[in-house]
């Protein structure tokens, strides 16, 4: 359910160089000078940048004098036009879901985006990154680097080292602090490593104030790697960005995001299971909120994170906090707007969905999924966007307790209001429930699956082995030096480190072996799901509501031959999740040896990936039980409407979740990708298999179980 590479790599070359031919002088640039650039200028993003060599860049380049350096015109008249207005001066926080902000980072976007050459987009990011906000200059950079075709080989670092203040809790910024200021180059203290710097060793929350329950699941909740993919999926689906005017229009875009956040709640349902809670709690607009909310996070200029107490009132949001500034917000109307939103979408898969034009949308064809994600997501892609609103936005801002801002220069967003934060919350799952709750309303009123439309005539599971599944806590290295501030020699000579050391949930690899028995040579698909067995009350949770738990872990083609044909994977074979990504200085490194000729740059750097640490659950210690579900079937090719080529190029640079985009042509969830009736019908389908186990944690993955 994350990401899966294209295949046919001769036909992505073949495209790349009809695409690229739209930035004809990047390849004469060496890539390895292009992935330089990238870390210089993402480097220490919230100090002004001292490198020499961009000094006449920064202080003499001027847009307007470039004008004819953009393919797309307008969008320098549109800087000029917003310059008159005044940007987000820099070291005020910046927030994507603040309109103002959004518009600004959008036009510095498409400044990159639509630049010519590699060397324009070059120098008007080194122009920017001195006068733009540091928060618009690094959304806007990032996502240019990730759409730009030219851009395809280079990667982004992690963003929990780019902007650790959003990852990691303020005593762990306040230690890296404490550390600089007491570093002294000629004679460093004990704790200082020549290799690695300085080591500080980080906590999650729950250890300093645990205010809730719910807080034992904070190893889940603010895992970097977790936090960071939700970043990067954003990154790459946008919300405010067109598919068909940035390249991707061939994708399920809306379907993609029912797929994305139904995987989200599975798996945190899961992890809630090991740690002795049961169901995502409902959430109502009308009653008061339970799960208070403390972030424990800082912003760069010192400001706390808003926190949310617990039993808030959402009604009562509006007349404290909103009255008086909604003129300035319309988020002060959150309240109203999102239920009356809330409503209309209802009412939509009732009877119909209005598009701008007033005419009725059927939701019940072969696109209706795709066209009801769009819908409730708000894109532009949307039927109507301003009359089903986005429901999601406007109930981060109502449920992260932010106030009003005074102008939109000050604000002080929650958690709920960053990607990179909005996971940590435990209130992001609740709202995204109910939200996917909207979907299955619409699901429940399609027909169900017959016994004929799973069966896989001729092919049948006759078993499946799986090693003992183990997972366990070990330590996790990020170099956090971004986060303080160095001097310009420091800088030049990148002197100074300091990583974070945390521990974070990984598991012991397993195999599985999958046995199908098949009367005659054939392809076929092969998924592996994980699902809970019972509830926190150890009651069995019927298949019929079971199919909503179904967590995506392993898709893949196999043909198989006439007789048994034992299938073997290792938990590593998935291309569904993906391991640590290199550190910002492993890269560093990696580009300096490439730069010099001493090796090779690789790009082979999957940061969009969901961690391969968290395939499983958590498991308890005496073994919590989980079944496996294995369902074959046949392979069907994608069908795609005019040229392969358009959906080869667009699938290697949108490779999230991209379901059936690049396997087959069934739903990435397929077959529970629609509601079950009948639960004893499904124990009957040959080609269908389920395996019960067991998850253990144990504290010492080394002492023999």
């Amino acid at each position: 359910w994350v990401s899966v590479r294209v295949t046919n790599m001769k036909l992505v070359q073949v495209l790349l160089v009809a695409a690229l031919c739209a930035f004809a002088s990047s390849s004469e640039v060496p890539i390895a000078k292009i992935q330089k650039d990238v870390l210089l200028l993402l480097a220490h993003i919230n100090q002004p940048p001292m490198y020499p060599q961009w000094t006449k860049t920064m202080e003499t380049y001027n847009v307007s004098l470039h004008a004819s350096e953009y393919s797309k015109p307008e969008v320098v008249h549109q800087y000029e036009l917003y310059e008159s207005y005044g940007f987000l001066p820099k070291g005020e926080i910046f927030s994507v879901m603040y309109q103002p902000h959004l518009n600004q980072s959008i036009i510095l976007f498409e400044l990159f985006y639509y630049a010519k050459t590699y060397e324009a987009f070059y120098n008007t990011a080194v122009w920017a990154r001195y006068h733009f906000n540091e928060g618009v200059f690094l959304y806007a950079y990032s996502l240019a680097v990730v759409h730009r075709p030219d851009m395809q080989d280079v990667i982004l670092p992690p963003i929990y080292e780019i902007y650790p203040y959003y990852f990691y809790n303020v005593e762990v910024i306040q230690q890296a602090f404490k550390l600089k200021q007491m570093h002294n180059p000629q004679h460093p203290i004990s704790a200082y490593d020549q290799n690695h710097g300085y080591t500080v060793f980080a906590n999650y929350s729950g250890h300093y104030l645990n205010l809730h329950p719910e807080q034992s699941l904070s190893y889940y909740l603010e895992d970097v790697g977790i936090n960071a993919f939700y970043y990067y999926y954003n990154l790459y689906y946008p919300f405010w960005m067109s598919s068909k005017e940035y390249g991707f229009a061939a994708v399920n875009r809306g379907e993609e995001y029912f797929v994305l956040y139904s995987q989200l709640i599975a798996k945190y349902y899961m992890e809630r299971l090991s740690n002795g809670f049961g169901e995502i709690q409902y959430l109502n607009w009308d009653l008061p909120i339970e799960t208070p909310y403390y972030p424990s996070l800082d912003y760069p200029n010192g400001l706390e994170f808003p926190y949310r107490p617990p039993f808030v009132k959402l009604q009562e949001y509006y007349y404290n906090y909103g009255q008086t500034w909604s003129w300035k917000s319309n988020y002060g109307y959150s309240y109203n707007l999102i239920q009356d939103w809330e409503r209309r979408i209802s009412d939509a898969i009732d009877y119909g969905v209005l598009n701008v034009h007033g005419q009725k949308i059927n939701l019940y064809d072969s696109d209706a999924l795709n066209i009801l994600g769009n819908l409730i997501e708000g894109n532009p892609d949307s039927p109507n966007s301003e009359f089903y609103g986005m429901i999601w936005l406007y109930a981060r801002h109502l449920l992260g307790y932010s106030y009003q801002p005074l102008d939109k220069y000050h604000i002080a967003p929650s958690a709920l209001e960053h990607f990179e934060t909005s996971l940590r919350d435990p209130v992001f799952y609740q709202l995204y429930k109910k939200i996917i709750l909207l979907f299955y309303k619409y699901l429940y009123k399609l027909p169900f699956y017959s016994y004929d439309d799973l069966v896989f005539p001729g092919v049948e599971v006759v078993g499946v082995e799986i090693d003992k599944l183990v997972t366990y806590d070990d330590y996790f290295y990020s170099d956090i030096s971004n986060v303080v501030y160095d001097t310009k020699d420091e800088l030049l000579q990148d002197s100074f480190h300091i990583r974070v050391a945390q521990t974070r949930l990984n598991h012991k690899p397993f195999n599985y072996k999958i046995t199908v028995k098949s009367e005659k040579a054939v392809q076929s698909v092969v998924k592996v799901f994980i699902a809970p067995i019972y509830d926190e009350y150890n009651r069995y949770i019927n298949m019929t509501y079971n199919f909503m738990n179904m967590v995506l872990l392993d898709y893949f083609v196999y043909d198989l031959k006439a007789g048994q044909n034992p299938i073997t994977r290792n938990s590593y074979d998935s291309q569904l999740y993906g391991k640590d990504p290199l550190s910002y200085h492993e890269i560093y490194q990696q580009m300096l040896s490439a730069e010099s000729g001493k090796g090779s740059w690789s790009a082979d750097q999957y940061y969009w990936y969901f961690p391969h640490r968290y395939m499983l659950p958590q498991g308890t210690p005496s073994g919590l039980p989980f079944q496996f579900y294995v369902a074959v079937y046949p392979y069907v090719p994608e069908k795609t409407e005019g040229s392969s080529s358009s959906r080869g190029f667009e699938s290697f640079f949108y490779p999230i979740v991209n379901g059936k985009q690049f396997i087959d042509s069934y739903p990435l969830l397929y077959p529970f990708d629609k509601p079950i009736v009948y639960e004893k019908f499904w124990h009957g389908i040959p080609n269908f298999y389920s395996y019960e186990t067991k998850v253990y944690h144990v504290e010492d993955v080394n002492v023999v179980h």
